[in-house]
């Protein structure tokens, strides 16, 4: 990883902010937001995000580059968590009903992580293909119900989950609503709300990810008894998926930037729209386990090191 891209994305406010938090939470400071004013933060976020990939979808139309990245989203999204299942049963000590809920959560996508990567590429100078909003909703759903398949298989899950909670859950309706209003208004409507979603965004983020450093410092705790080999998963998963995304999105012929976008989903796991999910379908399931691992330590690893590790990725095989 060239040392620039680095010490640029350590540079960047967000993640100083980020890393506030966690200070702040290791000291014992009574620093907090309250639930509703994170939730504004977030809604803001996932509108903004899915607004401008919906302008940048209408300007660049369908396209066959389009049917192939969402091809390549389906896959990546049937892949991951099977490939996080057979990687937990092998190497660590979890149970059959704790791998599968895990496993959902790191074939699903994470946005916050998705918004920081498109933060840095904008920082980098790099575009991406307007579609790549359009993945992020896709991904989002297949692992969560390969997930709870390979949690009731053997019978002994119990809980409730109809399918269409998966498309109609928060952060999936704003995505897909808000790229819609997007492509439907295009430039025009770019024009119109620019001075809202373009200009305050990244301080949003920088806000929302004080948020999540606090979070994320408290959930690492529930991991001290899970052994390192659990810990070790945390890490080596989002190398596995970050290689295949930006592998695959290379294939496809996607730029420097989309391939990026893709290993970043690829590589993320989700913390929202997965233990809601797995929550109600796999009660049984540990949440400590699922929401320690993908925002206690994989989240903090890939808004450090992973997006600039693939974003280095894509440019050496672009």
């Amino acid at each position: 990883m060239p040392v620039e891209v680095l010490s640029a994305n350590l540079a960047s406010p967000a993640l100083g902010f980020f890393a506030l938090g966690v200070i702040a939470t290791r000291i014992r400071s009574d620093l907090s937001f309250p639930e509703q004013a994170a939730k504004a933060m977030s809604i803001y976020l996932l509108i903004a995000i899915g607004f401008k990939g919906g302008v940048k979808l209408r300007a660049e139309g369908l396209s066959t580059e389009l049917l192939l990245g969402v091809t390549a989203g389906l896959f990546l999204a049937i892949t991951l968590p099977l490939v996080a299942y057979g990687l937990l049963r092998w190497f660590t000590p979890v149970n059959r009903i704790d791998a599968a809920a895990v496993a959902a959560h790191y074939g699903s996508v994470s946005v916050v992580t998705f918004v920081a990567a498109t933060a840095f590429l904008s920082a980098m100078g790099e575009s991406s293909e307007g579609f790549m909003i359009t993945l992020l909703a896709i991904m989002e759903i297949p692992a969560i119900l390969i997930g709870i398949y390979l949690a009731r298989r053997g019978g002994a899950a119990t809980g409730n989950h109809r399918f269409i909670d998966s498309f109609t859950h928060g952060p999936v309706v704003l995505l897909i609503g808000a790229a819609v209003v997007g492509a439907a208004t295009g430039e025009t409507g770019m024009a119109q709300l620019e001075g809202f979603l373009v200009a305050p965004f990244l301080g949003v983020l920088a806000i929302f990810l004080l948020d999540m450093g606090i979070v994320a410092a408290r959930r690492i705790g529930e991991l001290k008894k899970a052994g390192f080999r659990l810990l070790a998963f945390g890490i080596l998963m989002p190398l596995i998926g970050g290689s295949l995304g930006v592998l695959t999105g290379t294939a496809i012929g996607l730029s420097v930037g989309g391939a990026t976008l893709l290993g970043v989903l690829a590589a993320s796991a989700s913390y929202v729209a997965a233990p809601a999910a797995i929550r109600d379908a796999v009660p049984e399931a540990n949440p400590a386990l699922s929401l320690g691992l993908s925002l206690g330590v994989t989240f903090p690893f890939n808004l450090i090191v992973g997006i600039p590790l693939i974003y280095t990725a894509a440019q050496f095989l672009g």
